[in-house]
């Protein structure tokens, strides 16, 4: 009998326990306590932000608190649309440009200022968007993840990113564009009332974000010499290390979906 490598059934354990409690709580916790849950990722978050940011003990400490209060103001204060606004024009134009810069050469009080963009609007997103939304998103985004990471595996040559991230390929982001697109189409059919260009483009943003938001999560850890963001879930790294595509597509949905609706 051919054993699994005990490694591989670590991970293979954490990602079963991790998406079976994830599901129980966006889709049965009430509001409120999804709010606390989407504050508290975002401080263990803002911890392993503020580590690879150079910071350590109270100020490492000091940073998750503020993080976690700059979600309870967001969550009480009205409107929330500037916040996905902000996180948009974030992930769209300065990330990307930011990466193409070299995120190495970036000062730690800037990097540790852009954590606050990056955690509080997905933060926010997460506790405000109804549950089965977020969901839908967060399955696009895994989708596409593993659609681009077998794709790349089994015919990818041309490299993405190389300096940031060697192991994506151009192939494989194209075949992880393809079948979210795909995804997006067949949700879209049970549902009543889309508008299907503008939902289509944003389930390719969406897709492609996806990309960004783990890109700049890999650029910020090379910066930082650091292999995983953390050791906080075993087999999988840390919290960064499972929501850095999340921070990315989260608040962008949730500013497109009014859009998406006829």
């Amino acid at each position: 009998m051919i054993r699994a490598p005990r490694g591989l059934n670590v991970r293979l354990a954490t990602a079963a326990v991790l998406i079976a409690a994830l599901l129980a709580a966006l889709l049965l916790l009430p509001t409120g306590w999804r709010a606390a849950l989407a504050t508290l990722l975002a401080a263990l978050g803002a911890l392993e932000w503020a580590r690879l940011c150079r910071m350590s003990g109270a100020a490492a400490w000091g940073y998750g608190a503020a993080m976690a209060l700059a979600v309870v103001v967001a969550y009480h204060s009205d409107p929330w649309l500037p916040a996905f606004a902000l996180s948009a024009a974030f992930w769209i134009l300065a990330a990307p440009a930011w990466m193409w810069r070299g995120v190495a050469a970036t000062q730690a009080p800037l990097l540790a200022a852009a954590g606050f963009v990056v955690l509080v609007p997905a933060a926010l997103a997460m506790a405000v968007l109804p549950g089965l939304q977020v969901v839908l998103v967060l399955t696009l985004v895994s989708l596409a993840d593993a659609a681009a990471y077998f794709a790349g595996s089994a015919w990818g040559t041309r490299k993405l990113a190389p300096s940031i991230s060697p192991g994506k390929t151009r192939e494989g982001a194209v075949a992880g564009l393809l079948v979210a697109l795909v995804y997006a189409m067949i949700c879209g059919v049970f549902v009543e009332g889309i508008a299907w260009v503008p939902f289509l483009l944003s389930a390719a943003l969406i897709a492609v974000l996806s990309i960004v938001g783990d890109l700049f999560e890999s650029a910020l850890k090379r910066q930082a010499g650091a292999k995983d963001s953390g050791a906080l879930l075993p087999g999988h790294g840390g919290v960064l290390d499972r929501i850095d595509s999340a921070t990315a597509t989260l608040p962008v949905a949730a500013l497109l979906i009014p859009w998406i609706s006829r």
